[in-house]
């Protein structure tokens, strides 16, 4: 069994282009239409309503590639197979044969890309709610530390996927280099605390409204949302005690509702996105439904009886279904219709993050966390070891089936040093667990 931890010098520099409401031209003329302004317009002058535009483009282009990450990164964790037209997403993902994954094709690309549009338009907003004398200064404040916030979140996703991150790209014509992971979730910790001061200053309403924050949608609630992103980041750096200490100011709740968190969110209406991770169920009139998600046989497997979320998430099919050499008898039901919403970060992760945090620490709060979970899928408390290993194996598993399915699970292993431990599908088959930064022609790193 081989493990490949793919990385390249290289960057693709087509992610900075900009979708922005109201631009429509990558051409700027001096002189501006009210109705289509320049984005030099925007960047010296802008009004509440250009502004407010740029928040809507920001919370779009969050959901761009969000699909591709997440099929891509949990067919690699074995979480589950994407079977349709492309034969790279059962062949390169999954090693066939010994095949490479390149960091050309849509799986390395199209999220990169997707992360840094978003990325770039909160930069825009930075600049344009700074540099106009159209708001307060509490409201120059509020789109700031939103906007850092977002960046923040986005490049975490960056770096779970690639091991790597660009953060500095406010400006595209100087970029500051690709950072290796331990830097860069250094600079991604200050830039949350810097998004919290400005919070913390922006008054007690935002100049502009939030889809899917629902409950998160005031400087202080937004704060919780920030927090919440800290402790994330906290633990990834290692940093359990201020994870904890982050976990304190955000919405993490024992006791609470599971599902709380901001979400993606989604419609049919003209010009926006539905959900990307949703499939159709398969029946019996048709077995075979096109393109589909088809749970890996081993979380099948590997779950305890009675498990919920097995129940929950997805289903037997009509028919076992096989496609280039593999097979699976159940498919997706993680998202019941294609206008659900996709977590940011629900109250489920948040005391996951505790469990992980109090290992080490007081693992009788880790295994009391950890029940909650068990619990809430029907399972009842943890009776195993409490050493710190067995806590962990727990804590991983109770991850794998509570965040099934949505880009946690390739890191998870990746971070334990476990990815050898999964299963190989297909004699030839390599192990991947992280996806190259992709290649540009134009800039060298």
């Amino acid at each position: 069994m081989k493990i490949y931890k793919i990385k390249t010098i290289n960057v693709h520099l087509l992610l900075f282009a900009v979708l922005l409401v109201g631009i429509t031209s990558c051409t700027f003329d001096e002189q501006t239409d009210p109705n289509r302004p320049s984005l030099e317009g925007i960047l010296s002058n802008a009004s509440i309503n250009q502004l407010n535009n740029l928040v809507v483009g920001i919370e779009s282009t969050m959901r761009n590639s969000l699909g591709i990450q997440t099929t891509a990164s949990g067919t690699m964790a074995r979480e589950l197979y994407l079977f349709d037209a492309d034969p790279r997403n059962t062949a390169n993902l999954l090693g066939k044969n010994g095949s490479t994954l390149e960091n050309g094709d849509f799986y390395a690309t199209a999220p990169w890309a997707g992360r840094y549009r978003c990325i770039k338009n909160a930069n825009i907003l930075i600049q344009a709610a700074s540099n106009t004398g159209a708001i307060t200064d509490a409201q120059k404040a509020g789109y700031v530390g939103f906007a850092k916030t977002i960046i923040a979140y986005e490049l975490i996703e960056v770096l779970k996927t690639y091991d790597r991150a660009r953060v500095d790209v406010a400006d595209e014509n100087n970029l500051g280099p690709i950072l290796e992971f331990d830097a860069a979730i250094a600079e991604i910790r200050t830039m949350l605390d810097g998004g919290l001061t400005d919070l913390n200053a922006a008054g007690s309403t935002f100049a502009f409204a939030l889809a899917g924050f629902d409950g998160f949608d005031t400087p202080s609630s937004f704060g919780e949302f920030n927090r919440a992103v800290a402790a994330i980041a906290a633990l990834y750096a290692g940093d359990k005690s201020a994870s904890l200490t982050a976990l304190n100011s955000s919405y993490f709740d024992l006791n609470g509702d599971l599902k709380i968190g901001p979400k993606h969110v989604f419609s049919t209406s003209s010009g926006d996105q539905t959900n990307p991770v949703y499939k159709g169920p398969s029946t019996a009139a048709n077995p075979n439904n096109g393109d589909q998600i088809i749970v890996h046989n081993s979380w099948i497997a590997d779950a305890e009886p009675g498990d919920t979320r097995v129940s929950s998430k997805s289903a037997v099919r009509p028919n076992p279904t096989t496609q280039d050499g593999l097979n699976g008898t159940h498919e997706t039901r993680l998202y019941a219709e294609n206008i659900s919403p996709i977590d940011l970060a629900r109250n489920e992760e948040l005391i996951l993050v505790y469990a992980e945090d109090q290992i080490g620490n007081d693992n009788a709060q880790a295994v009391a966390a950890l029940n909650v979970i068990r619990n809430a899928a029907g399972l009842p408390n943890y009776s195993g070891a409490t050493d710190d290993a067995s806590l962990v194996t727990e804590m991983l598993k109770q991850r794998r089936y509570s965040l099934w399915s949505e880009n946690h699970r390739m890191f998870d292993l990746r971070r334990y040093n476990l990815s050898n431990t999964l299963p190989i599908d297909r004699a030839g088959d390599i192990i991947y667990n992280v996806i190259p930064v992709p290649l540009t022609d134009t800039q060298t790193n």
